[in-house]
């Protein structure tokens, strides 16, 4: 059975709050007992260093342990930094330092999202008298160069990592026992729910959740979405939203429903198939296939609409939206014991701004449901 970690959220809290705990008292923690707010229980954080800075501030120091998930920021250091704030109104004041990655669709705000900023806040308000105010700068030493491995910069975050996530626990999200785990929620889930939205990673759940669709509805799928879509019918789940970033969802379209990347990819083949299906010239279409990412041919994609007045992104990825629903459709039933698929599936694509891309008819349809 795989070991489950934490996420880097939790540590750079447990760090913050090792650091104020050192203002306050002058003396360091070894341990510090977090809050994970979601799941509600508490994690025993250990400490690696604390030292005070000068009189106001003070920094202590913590190390990723995502379990056994393949993660690349294991036993990366955490710092935080935290200094009394008399200055401004808000109790407590979240910056990223250096290693946190800044969100180039946000005028470079850095990449510290909503699960990461309610933790920490939480967490360290109720350590706060009333009237006190701090300023807490998370660093991540080795952020900048690890950012390289990651597919932040698909998401338009550079120059670091981000601190993402929705929830405190790290849990392994390719290996087989963790499908386990996954089906496991999405059976309590459909015992609640008859429409329920499939997200295959992080940023699908906090933008679902930040348009309003009921939390308790996403169901993590990591890259098992083709036996999630299978179970989902045999548990007479009636509607599924598929809600993804574009260059992982438009596999389906290619009948690639385990969509790790060391197993199959197909994505340039599946944009220039559909470009060429619409009639793009064949010179862009030689361009969306040699491009090096999903993204940098959507972006070729709406330079042609700038320059032809074409909506050629908007037609391509309409095209894709409605192959994913078919091709789902046939993958339920192609797997299913009946030979029929109860279960209607429509898709959302976005791009790595977070904006929505396309809706499928059926995607249109179920996020007016849901939202």
């Amino acid at each position: 059975m795989s070991r489950s970690g934490y996420t880097l959220p939790v540590f750079a809290c447990a760090a913050a709050v090792a650091a104020l705990h050192w203002l306050r008292h002058r003396q360091p923690l070894t341990v510090t007992s977090i809050d994970l707010i979601s799941p509600s229980q508490l994690a025993e954080i250990p400490i690696e260093q604390v030292a005070g800075l000068s009189e106001n501030a003070a920094l202590a120091i913590t190390r990723s342990d995502p379990g056994d998930n393949l993660d690349l920021t294991r036993n990366t250091p955490i710092w935080a930094m935290v200094a009394w704030n008399e200055g401004d109104e808000e109790t407590v004041i979240i910056q990223g330092g250096e290693g946190i990655g800044k969100q180039l669709n946000g005028e470079g705000n850095a990449a510290i999202y909503s699960y990461a900023q309610k933790l920490l806040t939480e967490n360290l308000q109720r350590l706060l008298a009333p009237g006190e105010k701090i300023t807490v700068r998370i660093i991540l030493p080795e952020g900048r160069s690890l950012a390289v491995r990651t597919s932040n910069s698909a998401f338009g975050v550079v120059e670091g990592l981000s601190l993402l996530g929705t929830t405190g626990i790290s849990q392994p999200l390719s290996t087989p026992d963790q499908l386990t785990a996954f089906r496991s929620d999405l059976q309590a889930k459909a015992s609640r729910f008859e429409s329920l939205v499939f997200c295959i990673g992080e940023n699908g759940l906090d933008l679902a959740a930040k348009l309003g669709i009921n939390c308790q509805q996403l169901v993590k799928t990591a890259n098992w979405l083709g036996p999630l879509l299978v179970e989902a019918d045999i548990l007479g789940v009636k509607e599924i939203l598929l809600f993804g970033y574009h260059g992982k969802l438009m596999k389906l379209a290619g009948g690639i429903f385990h969509t790790h990347h060391h197993l199959a990819d197909g994505r340039r083949e599946i944009l220039a198939a559909h470009c060429a299906m619409l009639g793009l010239k064949s010179s862009d279409i030689e361009v969306v296939f040699h491009s090096p990412t999903a993204e940098s041919a959507l972006q070729h994609l709406r330079s042609l609409d700038y320059a032809t007045g074409c909506d050629w992104s908007k037609q391509v990825y309409s095209r894709i939206a409605e192959t994913i629903d078919a091709r789902s459709q046939e993958y339920i039933k192609s797997h299913s014991n009946r030979g029929t698929a109860t279960t209607v599936c429509g898709s959302v694509l976005f791009d790595r701004d977070r904006q929505i891309i396309v809706k499928s008819k059926t995607g249109c349809m179920l996020m007016g449901k849901l939202c």
